[in-house]
């Protein structure tokens, strides 16, 4: 009998080692699962910036501006502007034929810092919209990208507007690109601040009309009246002759009957 019991004791001993590790599994919590991060989110896309002298360089036409910004480097100046959403930029653009109004020297005597300035008086350092000139005239004079003292008188005149300076006053021609933060607008005049001209520009000359056909035939008011005159002249002269010599006629036969009478005595 104790040997029976020694054995099942033996037995249980045995039983608990085997299942000792299973049991121990079983009752560990589980391990935890791995952590899932929150997906990365996409880069912004880049803003849109209007490239100006792409711009410049399909519209108008343009040309002659957009070859002095380019060669001042004040095309950089623009576009720096231009990328700075917050305030934006409004450039004034003669077309070609402006240019081509004046004569060939009127920027010959500029210095390279006065043509920086010239080209600088073209724009406002901040975005308007034709419907806020309306406002901004108000405020006049306008400071230009030129600084003081080179500013604009804005008017609106019955939903025209004209962009003055001291020797032209130009009408804006068209919106050539209104979109917050750039405005583009062209003039059909180059924009002349009296700091850099002391006295109007000389225009181009203006080709002199080509005469009328049979004009150089026919005789003109100054000929006739300059014939007229002469004619006149000598008519009188004729008339003055021969009234003289009536008169040295008459003179000799009263003359001449005294004789006789003196003769008869």
């Amino acid at each position: 009998m104790m040997e029976s019991k020694a054995a099942i004791i033996l037995a249980a001993a045995v039983l608990a080692v085997l299942f000792a590790p299973a049991l121990g599994q079983k009752s560990s919590p589980p391990a935890p699962a791995p952590m899932s991060l929150p997906p990365t989110p996409a880069p912004a896309p880049a803003p849109h910036y209007v490239d100006l002298a792409e711009l410049l360089s399909v519209a108008g036409p343009f040309h002659t501006f957009l070859n002095y910004l380019e060669k001042s480097n004040v095309i950089e100046t623009f576009q720096g502007q231009a990328n700075n959403t917050k305030v934006g930029i409004t450039v004034f653009v003669p077309k070609d034929s402006a240019f081509s109004a004046l004569k060939q020297s009127t920027f010959s005597n500029l210095t390279a810092d006065q043509l920086k300035t010239l080209l600088l008086y073209h724009a406002l350092p901040k975005f308007y919209s034709l419907a806020e000139f309306k406002n901004l005239s108000s405020l006049n004079p306008v400071n230009t990208f030129a600084g003081s003292p080179y500013t604009l008188n804005l008017t609106d005149d019955m939903g025209s507007i004209y962009v003055q300076s001291m020797w032209s006053r130009p009408k804006i021609a068209s919106s050539v690109y209104a979109t917050r933060p750039v405005a583009v607008y062209a003039l059909n005049k180059v924009l002349l601040p009296m700091q850099l001209f002391s006295k109007d520009p000389p225009l181009a000359p203006v080709p002199a009309p080509a005469p009328e056909p049979g004009a150089s035939d026919a005789p003109g008011p100054a000929a006739g009246k300059a014939g007229g005159l002469t004619g006149g002249k000598g008519d009188s002269t004729s008339a003055a002759r021969d009234t003289g010599a009536v008169g040295v006629a008459s003179s000799l036969l009263l003359a001449a009957a005294a004789g006789c009478l003196i003769l008869q005595w």
